[in-house]
């Protein structure tokens, strides 16, 4: 049995260290969530009608931190992860399952992608910016964003693990 570590964020903290703080908790309470997991379980769409399902909403966190640390904040033209885009400027998300990716191989690309968000970030000034829909998008409105979307995604994951094999709580 794995158990990842889900550090409080300190109540003292500056903004910085705030914003990373509480985007690595989420990510650690998905993490927690995907625990122990067999690939059948993490395929399994358990809250039906949805067809949401673990290894989705993991493959989907990693296209997220890749869209935006890699592609929008650092400029990179990178491929999406899992799978070619349906049509020119379309993408799943990462939520299909394709059916040669085992849950490992998508929860180590998820934690890669984390990774490499880290290292993009390191250096860089809440202030920092990037051209985004005709404006610009500065790393603190990333942090903010990215904090939201992995809350809502802690969430699903609950529910999703809850109807699994009934763990709940972390």
């Amino acid at each position: 049995m794995t158990h990842t570590e889900r550090p409080m964020p300190p109540l003292d903290a500056d903004e910085r260290t705030g914003l990373e703080s509480w985007l690595d908790f989420y990510r650690a309470t998905v993490a927690q969530k995907c625990e122990d997991l067999t690939d059948e379980q993490a395929r399994s769409a358990s809250v039906p009608p949805s067809s949401l399902t673990p290894m989705g909403l993991v493959q989907h966190l990693a296209e997220v931190e890749r869209n935006w640390f890699r592609r929008i904040l650092n400029g990179e033209d990178v491929p999406p992860l899992h799978g070619p885009p349906a049509a020119p400027g379309v993408h799943s998300g990462g939520f299909d399952l394709p059916a040669d990716v085992t849950f490992a191989q998508a929860l180590a690309a998820w934690q890669e992608e984390i990774a490499v968000s880290r290292a993009v970030c390191a250096g860089r000034s809440l202030e920092d910016s990037a051209p985004f829909m005709g404006g610009e998008v500065r790393l603190r409105w990333i942090y903010h964003h990215m904090i939201g979307e992995y809350a809502r995604h802690s969430g699903h994951a609950d529910l999703l693990r809850e109807r699994i094999d009934g763990t709940t709580g972390v």
